[in-house]
């Protein structure tokens, strides 16, 4: 199951995560999402684990918890749906110019 985790500190790391997660059992991956211009957290990240029982149990036990002096938000994340990205960039930055030599 894929967990979606909230209100994180900003210094919460994705190996914080992993053991405040593995207390409930087996975690594949634990990822903090990171702002690629300022390369900070974002202040949300996600947990995968395999058995949907304990990841029940950890979101039941962690959602409303303080975590590194934050509230954080636990829950079940929902599948990303068509079209919830960005649009693609148009490539080129050419600015519509095209080389004519």
């Amino acid at each position: 199951m894929n967990i979606f985790v909230a209100k994180l500190n900003f210094k919460t790391t994705s190996e914080d995560l992993l053991a405040l997660f593995e207390q409930f059992g087996e975690v594949t991956s634990a990822k903090v999402i990171i702002d690629k211009v300022t390369n900070r957290s974002k202040g949300f990240g996600f947990v995968e684990m395999p058995d949907d029982n304990q990841a029940y149990a950890a979101i039941n036990e962690l959602n409303e918890s303080e975590v590194d002096g934050r509230t954080i938000v636990v829950k079940k994340a929902r599948p990303k749906e068509e079209g919830d990205s960005r649009p693609p960039r148009s490539g080129g930055g050419g600015g519509g110019y095209r080389n004519r030599y």
